[in-house]
Order: structure tokens, then C-alpha cells, then sequence
């Protein structure tokens, strides 16, 4: 009988499905180890906004002072300006910490000791065009689940080709030494027929086999559909996120920074109270704070959709 020939594809298949299992680790771990980078550069892009802000405060308390002195601003603008000087000092503090943590983070994820060293990280460069989806959905068939499910199918068709391969008689020749009381020592040879008697019990094993081999059919076109589901809600996603970004960039942003010198312009001269410069810096520190999120959004996007296609080379650019 072919058994052995069969069971021997099985192992194969076996050996396939694993090493599929291996490819989807190592896209996990890589995804892992791109979101521990955007996370640290967010820290750090937040870190060195916060100590521009710091120096900002500090020319505002200056400001303040210089009109406290010359009587026209009270000595309560001088005082806000400092609790926003030491509330900005208050979060670099915190920041120190959450950078450390996203550092520690990035090592463990390269394999690396969590308090090694991290040198400055070299900005996103980041694909400009999203794939179509007609490439996406043919790059889909490298996806390591999809790899394992026909690994599986392989197997359950080599396991089928093994039950019904127990219909057949099997020879058996065996060889070998022997030791008997009245020869002693010598040479055993013996040859064997085996027939299939209980044949109802192998068509149940056959009906078994089948049934394991349609669930792997069903299970990889489950499989299918919910892999391009996940690649579809990716790439809206992402789209999303870039146009967040874009609309941050070239619309919010400077139409925010374009506030700041009028407003600081006229409080110098006594027309307009701190509060206003305050509110006007805030929403200018809120939309650079903003923008910074975007651009990690918009990475984490990009590493989601190269997780859903399989593919390294959308994950990291």
C-alpha cells in the first residue's frame, strides 16, 4: 500500500503549517517593534515641543513682568504666566519617564537590553500612495494564516489517501536474529498478509477523513473573507488617518501659528489681557500637539495595513 507515502505528505504538510506559523510570529514581532519606534518618536517629538513651549512661557512671563512694572497689567498676569511656565515644567518631568518606558519598550521588542541606549531615530519616510486594492488583494495569498489553511487541507487530503489505502492488503516481511532452545542461535524471516476485514470501520475512518479535510476547506475560506475584511477596514483607515494628517498640516497648523503674533502684538501694546496670548498659545500647542499624534496615527496605519497584507515591506519604509 502507498501508507507510508501518504503519511510521509502529511508530515510535509505538518512541517508547512508550522513554518507558516513562524512567518505570522515574526510579522507579529515586526509590527510590535514598529509600533514601539512610533511610540517613542511621539514621545520624544512631544519631549522637544514642550521644552519650545517652556521657552515661549518664558517670554511671556517676561512680558508680563515688563508691564506689572511699568503699572499697566496687574501682578496676577505675571503670576499666570508663571503656573503655565511650571506646569509645562511639571510634564517634561512626566515626559522624562514616558520616554525612558517607550526606549525600554523598543529594546525588548529588537531583542535588545531594555536600558541600552536608543540614538536619535531618523524620521518616518513614509509610502505616498495607498496600493489599490486589486494589489492588495493579490498580495493578500502570502498572508501566513492563508499558507497554514492550505498546509492543512494538504494534510487532511494526505490523511483521506491514508484511510482508503486501508481497504487494500498489506505484506509484511520481517527479518531479523532469533535464539531457540533446541537450534540456539540463528536467522528468523517471516512473511505476513494482513486483509481488511472489518471494512465498516474503515469506511468510517475514510468518512472521518473527509469530514476533517471539508472543515479545512470551510476554515480557509473563513479564513479568506476575514483577511480581506481586515485589509479593507485597513486601508480606510489609513486613508483616514493621512487625511487628518494632511488637513493638520497644511490647514489647521498655520492658520493657528498665524494667530500668535497679532495676539502677542497686542497685548505688548495694552490692548488685549494675558489671557488672550495664553488661550491663543494653548491652541497653537494643542494643534503642534495634535499634529504630532497624526503622524504616528498615520505610521501605525501604514504598519496595520502591511500586517494585513503580509508583507514587510509596508510595514517598515
Amino acid at each position: 500500500s502507498g501508507i507510508r507515502g501518504h503519511r510521509r505528505a502529511s508530515a510535509l504538510a505538518d512541517v508547512d503549517r508550522l513554518r507558516a506559523e513562524t512567518n505570522r510570529t515574526s510579522l507579529d514581532v515586526g509590527v510590535e517593534a514598529a509600533n514601539a519606534y512610533l511610540m517613542l518618536q511621539e514621545r520624544r517629538r512631544t519631549a522637544a515641543l514642550v521644552s519650545e513651549q517652556i521657552a515661549f512661557a518664558r517670554d511671556v512671563v517676561s512680558a508680563a513682568n515688563a508691564r506689572y512694572a511699568s503699572g499697566t497689567a496687574p501682578q496676577s498676569d505675571v503670576l499666570r504666566a508663571e503656573v503655565e511656565v511650571a506646569r509645562l515644567h511639571a510634564m517634561t518631568r512626566a515626559l522624562i519617564g514616558e520616554v525612558r518606558a517607550a526606549e525600554a519598550m523598543l529594546n525588548t521588542s529588537l531583542a535588545i537590553d531594555a536600558d541600552a541606549s536608543v540614538p536619535p531615530l531618523a524620521a518616518l519616510a513614509l509610502p505616498q500612495a495607498v496600493p489599490s486594492w486589486a494589489t492588495i488583494r493579490a498580495a493578500l495569498a502570502s498572508r501566513p494564516e492563508l499558507a497554514g489553511g492550505r498546509a492543512e487541507i494538504a494534510r487532511a487530503d494526505a490523511e483521506v489517501l491514508v484511510m482508503r489505502d486501508m481497504f487494500k492488503p498489506m505484506a509484511t516481511i520481517r527479518t531479523g536474529p532469533s535464539y531457540t532452545m533446541t537450534d540456539g542461535r540463528g536467522w528468523m524471516a517471516m512473511v505476513g498478509l494482513s486483509l481488511p476485514i472489518w471494512r465498516s470501520k474503515l469506511k468510517a475512518g475514510v468518512a472521518e477523513a473527509q469530514a476533517m479535510r471539508s472543515m479545512a476547506e470551510a476554515d480557509l475560506r473563513a479564513m479568506t473573507r476575514m483577511i480581506e475584511g481586515e485589509a479593507a477596514v485597513a486601508v480606510s483607515q489609513l486613508q483616514a488617518a493621512r487625511d487628518r494628517q494632511t488637513a493638520l498640516n497644511t490647514d489647521v497648523l498655520p492658520r493657528a501659528r498665524m494667530a500668535i503674533e497679532p495676539v502677542v502684538a497686542s497685548y505688548a501694546s495694552g490692548q488685549l489681557p494675558l489671557v488672550s496670548v495664553i488661550e491663543a498659545v494653548q491652541a497653537l500647542w494643542l494643534v503642534q500637539s495634535d499634529l504630532i499624534t497624526a503622524d504616528t496615527q498615520l505610521g501605525l496605519a501604514w504598519a496595520r495595513l502591511g500586517r494585513a497584507i503580509g508583507s514587510y515591506e509596508a510595514i517598515v519604509q
